[in-house]
């Protein structure tokens, strides 16, 4: 194999382990916005779909993303979560479809999963609304489960600088790779040059 042929598998090599590594780099960054930045900014709860009874817009897997919402802002067709029992951690996220109002003014949602075939059982407080759906990510849910509580709050960031870290490093090594790589050339341009010239006055 010549010289020029190994020289341009190498650089294509560093290219690609470059554009690799800035694409690791954004995808971690963008990760890490969407599971911790933006939602902490926003007071806003990352929870994880379980069941398919949102499919197909929301199936199992799916993180979203809720934020806190006034109760007269919710509207038929949000998507709220709430709890099953006021003042329980049980939850389920389902779609707004009829807006009520008792003999007090106090509000009451009917909600129903997507997929479901009928109606949830009871009217749903405002009490018991934890928040509307801002955005959903397919597929992320299952790993932001995995690393909820006091486990996200440790493995998330050292798993996002370990990732930042080899970016990085990648980044720079190819770089430096692609600096050494034209210097070589430029070398040994410079010593065919050289070599040209010494033939062409050689007697």
């Amino acid at each position: 194999m010549s010289g020029k042929r190994r020289a341009k598998r190498a650089g294509v090599w560093v290219h690609l382990k470059t554009g690799t590594s800035v694409g690791v780099f954004l995808l971690v960054l963008g990760l890490a916005a969407i599971l911790i930045v933006v939602p902490k900014l926003n007071n806003a709860t990352p929870l994880t779909v379980l069941t398919s009874s949102m499919e197909p817009g929301l199936p199992p897997g799916t993180l979203i993303v809720i934020r806190p919402v006034a109760p007269d802002n919710v509207a038929i067709g949000d998507v709220l979560t709430y709890q099953i029992t006021s003042g329980r951690p049980e939850v389920i996220t389902h779609r707004v479809i009829a807006v009520e109002s008792n003999s007090d003014g106090e509000l009451r949602f009917q909600m129903q999963g997507d997929n479901n075939g009928a109606p949830d059982n009871e009217l749903v407080r405002p009490v018991q609304v934890k928040g509307k759906l801002w955005y959903s990510v397919p597929f992320v849910g299952y790993a932001s489960q995995f690393m909820n509580g006091e486990a996200r709050d440790t493995i998330v960031p050292i798993a996002a600088g370990l990732l930042f870290a080899f970016s990085a490093y990648m980044i720079i090594t190819g770089a430096v790779s692609t600096v050494r790589s034209g210097r070589r050339k430029r070398a040994s341009a410079a010593r065919q040059a050289d070599a040209a010239d010494l033939s062409g006055h050689t007697e």
